[in-house]
């Protein structure tokens, strides 16, 4: 079907809760993505930080496959090994004691606010229900989350949302000091507020919270839905900053591609979960989890994955820096951890991102006026260098 029909009918099914690019992408591998034009792209978005082995990587294709075979879908009112064995990897590799599974990060987040409240009135007091969030941060369009989520544009004509919520200035620890109260109950944080523009929180600032939590008898919740799954060099990020969160959401990368996500939390907090407290239809899914199985073991393989996001991130990074220096008057700031990279603008960065587009490269546009760059961790030296020459010249004619 050619392009233009696809794009009719999508416009004519389909709702329009997306801005598009006018491209039909229909086959991966690796770090390339093929329009149903048959033009090759180079993919430096990774689904938004999921395909973080690559498109259609062999061991979790061949991991869908085998499991396809045997079983696709089992309630959650019965046991099934791939849930199982998932879940002993995440504990092995975390902080964690429990995990509960789902299939976004929009429903960990979910997850992790009903298990705080829980926990509160179990183990502090009746009244302690409303979690600290920080403004500029983002954990997802449910109504929930959507609620702990610190940015007005999302939250427009959604009104009322979920009470509970006290939105913070990010890496300012007086002003989170300020914020508690008697009816506190957590904290909830991204180490890096990617949809917010890939700004970072300080170690100082994530080392004094962590205390402050522990001083006042608080959930610390770590939203890891975009940093964890080895996006910053570490399989968490949590790992980059010597702290350790109660709970801690992940999604995204998990399963490099399949929808899965998943809630961690520590014994003590999990507890607060008995049967029927919590659930979810496909939560833990054979499908998903043997994705999520395969995903875990290849980037834990000699931490060669790990290592090359480390050493592609500082590379990236570097680079981008050189071209700030050459175009001062249009990039304010480089900023970044790992291959989770923000170029910041003078400008609006739509006309940019779609200039690259046409030459074959995908990059993304977050906050308005941030290049989001998150590829999957197996890109190489001379990927990026295209990558940049093509930037390169996009900023050359912009500017």
């Amino acid at each position: 079907m050619e392009v233009k029909k696809i794009l009719e009918e999508s416009s004519h099914y389909v709702m329009n809760t997306y801005k598009r690019s006018p491209i039909v992408l229909r086959k991966g591998r690796g770090m390339k993505v093929w329009g149903s034009d048959g033009k090759e792209y180079l993919d430096f978005v990774g689904g938004i930080a999921v395909n973080i082995l690559g498109h259609c990587h062999p061991k979790v294709v061949v991991a869908l496959q085998k499991q396809a075979q045997r079983l696709l879908h089992v309630s959650n009112l019965y046991y099934s090994e791939p849930q199982i064995k998932l879940a002993k990897m995440l504990v092995e590799h975390s902080f964690a004691d429990k995990v509960f599974f789902c299939n976004s990060g929009a429903e960990a987040t979910e997850a992790a606010i009903k298990l705080a409240r829980k926990y509160a009135k179990e183990n502090l007091s009746g009244h302690r229900f409303e979690i600290i969030t920080t403004l500029n941060s983002f954990h997802g369009r449910t109504m929930g989350a959507l609620s702990a989520t610190g940015q007005l544009k999302f939250q427009k004509g959604f009104e009322p949302l979920l009470p509970g919520f006290t939105h913070v200035e990010f890496d300012n620890i007086d002003i989170l000091k300020r914020a508690l109260t008697d009816k506190t109950c957590a904290v909830m944080l991204e180490l890096i507020q990617a949809e917010g523009g890939v700004k970072l929180a300080s170690p100082e600032y994530l080392k004094n919270v962590r205390e402050l939590c522990d001083k006042n008898k608080l959930l610390l919740i770590l939203d890891e839905v975009q940093t964890g799954m080895g996006r910053t060099g570490r399989l968490f990020a949590y790992e980059n900053y010597d702290i350790t969160p109660d709970i801690m959401t992940l999604a995204k990368g998990l399963g490099s591609g399949v929808p899965i996500g998943a809630m961690l939390a520590t014994d003590k907090v999990a507890s607060s979960f008995h049967p029927g407290d919590h659930g979810s239809t496909f939560g833990g899914n054979p499908i998903a989890c043997a994705a999520a199985i395969a995903t875990l073991e290849t980037l834990l393989e000699d931490g060669i994955i790990l290592d090359q996001c480390r050493r592609m991130g500082a590379y990236l990074l570097n680079a981008l820096h050189g071209l700030k220096k050459e175009y001062s008057n249009v990039i304010s700031d480089v900023r970044g951890k790992g291959l989770l990279v923000g170029m910041e603008l003078t400008m609006e960065c739509t006309p940019l991102v779609n200039s690259c587009l046409e030459q074959g490269i995908i990059i993304n546009c977050t906050a308005g006026n941030v290049l989001r760059f998150a590829p999957p961790l197996i890109v190489q030296e001379k990927e990026i260098d295209h990558m940049l020459d093509v930037l390169d010249n996009v900023f050359a004619r912009f500017v």
